[in-house]
């Protein structure tokens, strides 16, 4: 699936950062499509994604960013659709069934404009130097939290062994990685959401959710 430094350079490019929630979810998107792509490493601590020249891949300067031949799409959510539709027949993220779609919509919404970006370096830096370095995780605990609540009622009528079926779908998407970082990063205690919990298993069958894991990732630094 990705590469990294191959012979062969491959027609997909993608800016990661292996830590990155955004960039985790385009990597299991592109897993699930059975896309080969070369892997381009931005390190967000050494602060490579303000260098001038990564600032003309993406302006905004986030991670990821998807090259694909003459083609550069840059935020996460438009690079999956991107690939939804250019790619349908490879492994579809959006169900035919209109209801369904939405659902997967709102809850790739809820994640990634109500939860993901409250926990993003700038804005715990943010709370360290503004309110103190011991509320930031807890703050950000409370935010994921208050997300992960309402997903659960989200799904509540809509989960089957996914987010909202017995297909892998953009909710599912979305969620993988948002529960990862909720869990690792941050200590949230996932007992208080069984839905989420029991789809977090299901995800760690998959071996395209598995493959995009941050720690396999060429970027990720080596365990002690």
């Amino acid at each position: 699936m990705a590469s990294s430094g191959a012979a062969e350079l491959k027609n997909l490019k993608l800016y990661s950062y292996w830590r990155s929630s955004c960039s985790f979810r385009v990597r299991i998107a592109l897993n699930l499509k059975g896309l080969d792509y070369d892997y381009l490493a931005v390190d967000l601590l050494k602060g490579d994604n303000h260098d001038p020249e990564f600032k003309k891949v993406n302006p905004i300067g986030y991670v990821p960013a998807l090259i694909d031949e003459d083609v550069l799409i840059a935020d996460s959510f438009a690079i999956i659709l991107y690939l939804e539709e250019k790619y349908p027949q490879h492994h579809p993220l959006l169900p035919k069934d209109l209801q369904k779609k939405a659902i997967n919509y709102q809850v790739a919404t809820i994640v990634g404009s109500s939860i993901q970006p409250l926990q993003n370096l700038p804005i715990l830096k943010f709370i360290e130097e503004k309110v103190g370095p011991d509320e930031k995780v807890p703050w950000v605990q409370s935010q994921i939290e208050k997300g992960f609540s309402a997903v659960e009622k989200v799904l509540h009528e809509h989960a089957g062994k996914y987010a909202t079926g017995d297909e892998v779908c953009l909710a599912d998407v979305f969620l993988a990685p948002q529960i990862y970082a909720g869990v690792n990063k941050f200590n949230v205690d996932m007992t208080k959401f069984p839905l989420l919990s029991k789809l977090n298993e299901a995800y760690m069958e998959l071996p395209a959710f598995v493959d995009a894991l941050p720690e396999k990732q060429p970027d990720a630094p080596p365990r002690c």
